[in-house]
């Protein structure tokens, strides 16, 4: 009994990092208009935020890369996983002390140096928390594992907007007329929570969460299928189009929710002080997707799979509005986004396991949404703009388990070359950003970006089914892999 406890505690010792992951990514959105406004900058300039964080994923995955290869072995095999993400904490918290002069000098170039420093510490965490998460347990429930940690950083992404929102204008509520950003502000919450990354640091060196995994070998992969094998984990084209496929999916979720309050402020005439409860939305459409896709990892009968897929996606949609009622938000205008999470559910139950079913049918479901949003106006644009969340909530693990099917013993690399194209979110953010300008696309018609991304993935869905089949792998994987970004 004692052994299952630690067995727990230190499990959840290692998801309090998945949280911080979505607290950041998130809040990211909120300070974007924050800085837009305050500082005069141009559409594409304020992108440079989500730039600089997601091409740190990049960057310290290269980092990471040549560390290793220099060094003559795998870092985190000799500094080993714990320590790894320990060091990793450590390094997010210095990025988040530049905030404090960032924010006192009001310096753009600083605000987002912090950012960059605290994504390369985000980078290692990630290369070590998410083979840790798979491990610690009985291997069969490793997705669940990933599941249990994908809704705690979905968690992160739906509190970090509102915590943030307060701490710059300084209310909850949205009664009583607009606020008044302070710049001066943004360095509390971020000290806060590099003063977490610290704490938790030295939890997790003391913790029982092992330093070593043991490598899956090929024998013991069990009824993953292998294709014929290659030199090298590029060589397999359903590698090389899932990690375009990972660029664009992690680009379109980010750059849809970042240009967002743009849209809203240009459209609407939002202050930016009511932004913060649309954005936390958008994240918590993710969380509503992910808890509706993980029903199919209980060892439970169909029928009530069936009635669970309804269930979950409303429970993780009122921890939303309890979440906004908090706030002292007014939930009511929110009700009419749970007619839309029915369409989710039912391309959910359409894709029945399917991996590349399932994303298939959500790229289409994400393109079709962007152009609601683009050809109506108000609030319907709106929500339709926040519905990609939920088309983008299972994305992750559909290309991941796609993408890696039949590497065998190159699955490793594999792997880490799919992390490396996070830098997506940076990148397909900044050209939004920079065709949102009036002389070219504008803020809405911006989005057309994003139905770029999505025909990609549809043509990756179509095109991969027919790749696998060749090699002779016949792909119908239920599980995912991956924590979700």
């Amino acid at each position: 009994m004692s052994s299952n406890k630690s067995s727990n505690l230190a499990l959840l010792t290692l998801i309090s990092v998945f949280f911080f992951w979505g607290f950041v990514a998130a809040s990211n959105d909120i300070l974007i208009p924050v800085f837009k406004e305050k500082l005069n900058l141009e559409q594409w300039q304020s992108q440079m935020i989500s730039f600089a964080f997601y091409i740190a994923y990049t960057v310290g995955a290269l980092i990471y890369f040549m560390a290793s290869k220099t060094s003559g072995g795998d870092i985190l095999n000799r500094i080993g996983y714990r320590n790894g993400i320990a060091l990793g904490l450590v390094i997010s918290a210095l990025g988040t002390l530049l905030f404090y002069p960032a924010a006192e000098s009001a310096s753009f170039s600083l605000m987002i140096t912090g950012l960059f420093i605290v994504g390369l510490g985000f980078s290692l965490q990630q290369t070590a928390a998410n083979p840790l998460a798979i491990v610690m347990g009985d291997p069969k429930k490793g997705s669940q594992r990933l599941s249990l940690a994908g809704g705690i950083n979905n968690m992160g992404t739906t509190i970090g907007p509102l915590i943030v929102s307060f701490a710059i204008f300084g209310s909850l509520s949205t009664g009583g007329g607009a606020s008044i950003a302070s710049i001066e502000s943004v360095k509390t919450p971020y000290l806060i929570l590099g003063a977490a990354f610290i704490v938790v640091a030295v939890i997790f060196v003391f913790s029982s969460i092992p330093n070593k995994i043991h490598a899956v070998t090929d024998d013991e992969a069990g009824d993953v299928p292998v294709a014929a094998e290659k030199s090298s984990a590029i060589k397999y084209p359903q590698l090389w189009m899932g990690m375009l496929g990972i660029f664009v999916y992690v680009g379109v979720e980010v750059s849809t929710a970042s240009n967002l309050p743009e849209y809203m402020q240009q459209h609407l005439q939002t202050p930016t002080d009511r932004i913060a409860p649309f954005v936390s939305l958008y994240w918590a459409s993710l969380m509503i997707g992910r808890w509706t896709s993980s029903v199919g990892a209980f060892n439970i009968n169909d029928g009530a799979k069936k009635i669970l897929r309804l269930i979950m996606p409303y429970l993780a949609f009122a921890f939303f509005l309890g979440v906004i009622k908090i706030a002292s938000h007014d939930i009511t205008p929110f009700y009419i986004y749970a007619l839309v999470i029915l369409v989710m559910v039912a391309g959910d139950y359409l894709s029945k396991g399917n991996p590349a079913r399932q994303l298939l049918i959500f790229s289409l479901m994400g393109i079709t949404a962007l152009f609601v949003g683009m050809l109506t106006e108000g609030m319907v644009s709106v929500y339709a703009f926040i519905s990609v969340g939920l088309f983008c909530s299972t994305l992750w693990p559909c290309i991941f388990t796609l993408a890696v099917a039949g590497l065998g013993k190159h699955t490793n690399e594999g792997s880490s070359l799919l992390i490396m194209m996070i830098m997506g979110g940076g990148i397909v953010s900044l050209v939004q950003g920079y065709v949102a300008s009036d002389a070219l696309l504008g803020i809405q018609w911006s989005y057309l970006v994003g139905v770029a991304c999505f025909a990609y993935l549809a043509y990756y869905a179509w095109k991969v089914s027919a790749i696998l089949k060749s090699q002779g792998i016949d792909y119908y994987a239920t599980t995912s892999t991956g924590s979700g970004h």
